[in-house]
């Protein structure tokens, strides 16, 4: 009777089981588009007799059914890992390889708006003064070539300046993402530590932190690190921003426009762990676009460009008021300068033309003669050694090199992020094909279990009510 007995709770089991490998199948197919999901498999073991205290003599007795132990996530911490690094490091090339491409075409080289062409228009009015000194038309032409080529000088810089407000604006907004995102990893960190300690399974808990911790490591680059309880620490630059259920936060530092000089810093709010250096995420690629600029051209890409435009401003104003200053304007004037640079503001912004006519260009000598070689040499310095020209097209090339460095780099980690990613759904994704086959295995098994359990009330049927009946009227 006792074995008997015990077969009922077996077939019970089995049908627990199969239940439960039933409902997580449906969970999985459920959820086989959502973004984030990881599947789930029912993890059960089976029961020995030895472990319900039912040993008998040396009788050849099967065990007791199944134990459903929980419900395991098929993730891997180590393809979750690869996943975070490839993402930091792709966010990281896209954000540089986003803001040269958009730097490289504002440049609008080769082109008809290009700085470049207008100074090809400029050196050529030149040219054509020389030709023809005594035409007051040809002069006016050299005051309006020069006209659009400060205008573009000017447009340009101001153009960088909005574009490096701009990119400040967005990497704030991100460090503002960031300490959102660590404060719910904090939280989640909570809830899984609780539900654990409780003998609970939180799965879908533990896929939202994945998501936002994926989501930390495409703004910082940030790594994980498990701990024994359930719950994650996240590390920014070898500090943590998330230690168990605490989080601390980030802002920016330094300057706020790139007039200032200096470098854009990511600091902690709270401690003493100082500025935060980053290699990874959207921030630290945005990080790297605001850094100053250097002597050797290794600043940040921005205020590189910037230097640049002052640099042929500079250039500029200097070679051709060398020129101009020798010569004599039509109303008698000597050591007149062509160009001048209002002190205080960046030369590219700051660089005007100072005569207003045709009369205050030095177009005669100090006899008071016409002469034609002070705008002959003039039309001749954009090909001279060192001249704006030449800074110019090098800068240009440079760009250029530059933005298509960062677009290469960019495909690469894509296509690195790309293959991590399929190597993380190939274990973790849900397979639709495969979840069919699991429910009817698991409706099969139920079905079975079923028949277990109505074969087993039959025997005890025929026991409790049948036997001894035999024989009797």
């Amino acid at each position: 009777m006792v074995s008997t007995f015990g077969s009922l709770a077996t077939a019970y089991s089995g049908l627990t089981a199969a239940r439960a490998g039933i409902d997580v199948t449906g969970q999985n197919i459920a959820n086989a588009g959502t973004t984030g999901y990881t599947r789930q498999r029912l993890t059960q073991t089976s029961v020995s007799r030895a472990q319900t205290g039912f040993v008998l003599g040396t009788a050849a007795l099967a065990g007791q059914g199944v134990s459903v132990d929980g419900i395991a996530r098929l993730g891997s911490l180590t393809l979750d890992a690869g996943v975070r690094a490839a993402t930091g490091s792709s966010s990281y090339a896209d954000a540089r390889a986003t803001a040269l491409s958009a730097l490289e075409t504002g440049l609008q080289e080769p082109g008809a708006n290009g700085l470049a062409t207008k100074l090809d228009d400029f050196w050529s009015s030149w040219g054509e003064l020389a030709t023809h000194p005594e035409d007051a038309g040809a002069a006016t032409a050299v005051i309006a070539a020069a006209s659009t080529v400060t205008s573009t000088l000017a447009s340009g810089s101001r153009s960088l300046d909005t574009r490096w407000s701009t990119v400040h604006a967005t990497a704030e907004a991100q460090v503002g993402q960031l300490n959102e995102a660590a404060g719910q990893v904090a939280d989640l960190n909570g809830q899984i530590r609780a539900a654990l300690a409780a003998g609970g399974a939180p799965n879908e808990l533990v896929d939202q932190r994945d998501q936002l911790t994926e989501q930390i490591a495409t703004l910082a680059g940030g790594t994980t690190r498990a701990n024994t309880d359930g719950t994650v620490d996240v590390l920014i630059g070898g500090n943590a921003i998330v230690q168990g259920s605490g989080a601390r936060s980030l802002a920016l530092g330094g300057a706020d426009r790139m007039a200032d000089g200096t470098a854009v810093t990511l600091t902690w709010t709270s401690g003493n762990a100082g500025a935060v250096t980053l290699s990874g995420g959207s921030i630290g690629g945005n990080l790297s676009l605001l850094a100053p600029a250097d002597p050797n051209g290794t600043g940040g890409a921005i205020a590189q460009a910037s230097a640049a435009y002052d640099a042929v401003a500079t250039k500029l104003a200097t070679a051709v008021n060398a020129v101009h200053t020798t010569g004599t304007t039509a109303s008698g004037a000597t050591g007149q300068p062509f160009f001048a640079v209002t002190a205080g503001v960046p030369a590219a912004q700051g660089i005007r033309v100072v005569p207003t006519d045709a009369s205050g260009i030095a177009t005669r000598n100090a006899a008071g003669q016409l002469d034609d070689s002070f705008a002959d040499a003039l039309s001749q310095l954009g090909a001279a050694p060192g001249s704006p020209d030449s800074g110019w097209a090098t800068f240009v090339a440079g760009v250029g090199t530059a933005s298509r460095t960062a677009t290469s780099e960019s495909t690469l980690t894509g296509l690195a992020l790309t293959n991590a990613r399929t190597q993380q759904q190939s274990g973790a994704g849900v397979d639709l094909d495969e979840e069919n086959v699991n429910l009817l295995n698991y409706q099969h098994a139920y079905q079975g279990a079923a028949r277990v359990l109505t074969a087993v009330d039959e025997m005890l049927d025929t026991l409790i009510n049948h036997v001894g009946l035999v024989g009797r009227s």
